[in-house]
C-alpha cells in the first residue's frame, strides 16, 4: 500500500515541519498584532497536524500485517556512512507505540489551549518537535539514529517543564535532564563498542539493528558490560527503583499536558528499549540478570505503592503509582515467556491511556482551584458528578479492575512471572492490593464526604471540552479490557520471534 511513499518518515517529521513553519511565520511577523494573531492560531495548526499524524498512523496499523515478525514499511537511505544509515521500520512491538503517541499528542494539544496562558506559539512548537522525536524512537532501525531520537526527546520536555511548569520548575527540569542524560552516556559508549565489534566479526562495521540481531555473536563477558550500559539508560528512563526520584518532581512541576506525555509515552521508551535491544542483543546477560531485575521490580511495586499512599499531592501520588506499574512491565519483560512479554507490552499501552487520563483529571480541578493538595478537596461528587464518574472509572482501571485494560496487562505479567518464580508473582500480587489502597483512598478523600471547604461551593463540573478529551481515553481503556486481542494479535508474531531468537542464542551458549 505504501511501497512508493515514505510513510514512516512522513508520520515522524510532519510535526517538526509544522513547528518549523510556525517559527518561520513568527520571524516573518512584523507587528505585535500579527505575532499575537499567530500565537492565537498556533494551537489550531498544531492540532490539525497532530490529527493528520494520528489518522496516518491509524491507516498504518490497518495496513500492518500481523502474521509476520518482519519489519514493515521499511525505509533506507544513506546518512553518515561507514555502516551508519537512515533506517526506519516497524514491527508488532513498535507500531502500537507509534499509534499511542499519535493518539495522545492531539489530546494534549487540545487540552493546552485553555490551560497555557503565555508563549502559546513556543509551547506548540515544543510539543510538535517532541512528537517527532518520540515517534522517531519507535521507528528507528539504526542504533545511532535511535540514540539521537532517544536523547533528543529530553530537550523539548526539559523546555516544557522549565518554562511552563510550576514554581520549582527549574529544579525539576534540571533533575529530569541530568538523571536521564547520565544514564544515556553509558549507552552511547556501548553503541560504539557494538559498532567496533560488528566490524571485527562481520567484516564491515554497522549499526543496522536487523543485521546486529541476526548475525552479531557477542561473547558473554562483553554481553554483561553492554547489558549494564544499556540497562542504566533504560532503567532511568522508565524509571525503575532506585533511580526513580526525578519522576515525582518532574510530574508535579510539569503542566498537565506535559505530565500526560511524560507518563503516557516517555516512560515507555525504557521498556521499549529493553525489548528492542537488551533481550535480543544480550540474551545470556539478560538471563543472568533476571533475578536482579525481578528483585528491583518487586521492590518498585511494593515500596512505591506504600510511598504513594503517604502523598499529599495528587500528582505525586499518581507519579509514584506509575513507578509501581512500570515494575510490572520489567517483571513481565524478564519473565521471558509469551505471557510475560505480551503482558508487558499491553501494560505499557494501557498505562499510557490510564495514567494520561488520571493526570488530565487532576488538571481539571487544578485549573479551577490551582492546588493539587488532597486535603483541600472533598465532596466533589455533589459539585462535579460527571468528573466523579470519570475519576472513578480511571481509578478502577488503575487498580486493575477486570473489564478494563489495566487488568489485562497486570494479570498477564503476573502469569508470566509465576511460571518463572512464584514468589515474584506473589510480591506483585501484594502490590496490586496496595494499589487499590492508595487509589481508593485518593478517590474517597477527593470525591466523597461533605464539602467542608467554602471555596469548593462554587466549583463547576467538567466542560464539554474536558469531556471530549477524557471520553476517548475511557472508550479505549474499556475496549482493550474487553478485547485484548486487538493488541495481542498484532504483537504475537514479533513476540514469538523474539522469544525464539532468545532461546536459540542461549541454547547455543551465546551469540
Amino acid at each position: 500500500m505504501f511501497e512508493n511513499i515514505p510513510i514512516l518518515s512522513l508520520i515522524t517529521f510532519l510535526p517538526a515541519l509544522a513547528a518549523v513553519f510556525l517559527m518561520i511565520m513568527s520571524r516573518a511577523a512584523k507587528s505585535q498584532e500579527a505575532k499575537d494573531q499567530l500565537a492565537k492560531n498556533a494551537p489550531f495548526v498544531a492540532l490539525l497536524i497532530s490529527g493528520v499524524v494520528f489518522l496516518l498512523s491509524l491507516i498504518l496499523v490497518f495496513a500492518f500485517d500481523g502474521s509476520t515478525a518482519d519489519f514493515q514499511f521499511t525505509e533506507d537511505a544513506a546518512w553518515l556512512g561507514g555502516g551508519i544509515e537512515y533506517r526506519m521500520g516497524v514491527d508488532g512491538i513498535s507500531i502500537l507505540f507509534v499509534l499511542l503517541t499519535a493518539f495522545l499528542t492531539p489530546l494534549c494539544i487540545f487540552a493546552s489551549q485553555t490551560s497555557i496562558k503565555d508563549r502559546m506559539l513556543e509551547y506548540m512548537v515544543a510539543f510538535l518537535i517532541l512528537e517527532t522525536l518520540m515517534i522517531g524512537v519507535f521507528c528507528s532501525l539504526d542504533l545511532v539514529l535511535f540514540y539521537l531520537f532517544f536523547e533528543a526527546v529530553l530537550i523539548p520536555m526539559y523546555i516544557i517543564i522549565g518554562v511552563w511548569g510550576g514554581k520549582n520548575r527549574v529544579y525539576a527540569s534540571y533533575k529530569f535532564f541530568l538523571y536521564t542524560l547520565l544514564g544515556s552516556v553509558l549507552m552511547l559508549a556501548a553503541i560504539i563498542w557494538i559498532y567496533v565489534l560488528s566490524g571485527q566479526q562481520l567484516g564491515a562495521p554497522t549499526t543496522d539493528m536487523a543485521v546486529l540481531m541476526r548475525d552479531l555473536d557477542i561473547p558473554l563477558g562483553a554481553q554483561t558490560w553492554l547489558w549494564l550500559a544499556f540497562f542504566a539508560s533504560f532503567a532511568v528512563k522508565m524509571p525503575m527503583w532506585p533511580v526513580h526520584t526525578w519522576l515525582p518532581d518532574a510530574h508535579v512541576e510539569a503542566p498537565t499536558a506535559g505530565s500526560v506525555i511524560l507518563a503516557g509515552i516517555l516512560l515507555k521508551l525504557g521498556g521499549y528499549g529493553l525489548l528492542r535491544f537488551s533481550l535480543p542483543l544480550f540474551p545470556d546477560a539478560s538471563m543472568a540478570f533476571m533475578p536482579l531485575v525481578f528483585g528491583m521490580s518487586v521492590i518498585a511495586i511494593i515500596y512505591t505503592s506504600l510511598v504513594a499512599y503517604r502523598q499529599h499531592d495528587m500528582k505525586k501520588l499518581i507519579a509514584y503509582s506509575s513507578v509501581a506499574h512500570m515494575g510490572f512491565v520489567t517483571m513481565g519483560i524478564f519473565a521471558m515467556n509469551v505471557q510475560g512479554i505480551q503482558g508487558a507490552i499491553f501494560q505499557m499501552l494501557s498505562h499510557g491511556l490510564i495514567s494520561g487520563a488520571l493526570f488530565f483529571c487532576v488538571g481539571v480541578i487544578y485549573d479551577r482551584m490551582h492546588t493539587r493538595e488532597i486535603a483541600f478537596y472533598g465532596g466533589l461528587v455533589k459539585q462535579m458528578p460527571v468528573f466523579a464518574v470519570f475519576l472513578l472509572f480511571f481509578t478502577m482501571a488503575n487498580v486493575g479492575l477486570p473489564g478494563t485494560s489495566g487488568f489485562v496487562g497486570e494479570i498477564l505479567t503476573m502469569v508470566g512471572a509465576y511460571q518463572v518464580n512464584p514468589w515474584v508473582a506473589a510480591g506483585a500480587a501484594l502490590g496490586m492490593i496496595l494499589s487499590a489502597v492508595y487509589a481508593l483512598h485518593l478517590y474517597r478523600e477527593v470525591v466523597f464526604g461533605e464539602v467542608t471547604n467554602p471555596k469548593l461551593e462554587t466549583i463547576t463540573d467538567m466542560t464539554s471540552r474536558e469531556v471530549l478529551i477524557l471520553a476517548p481515553l475511557a472508550l479505549f481503556t474499556l475496549v482493550l479490557g474487553v478485547y485484548p486481542s486487538l493488541v495481542t494479535d498484532i504483537t504475537a508474531a514479533s513476540v514469538d520471534n523474539l522469544l525464539a531468537d532468545i532461546a536459540a542464542a542461549t541454547t547455543a551458549g551465546g551469540r
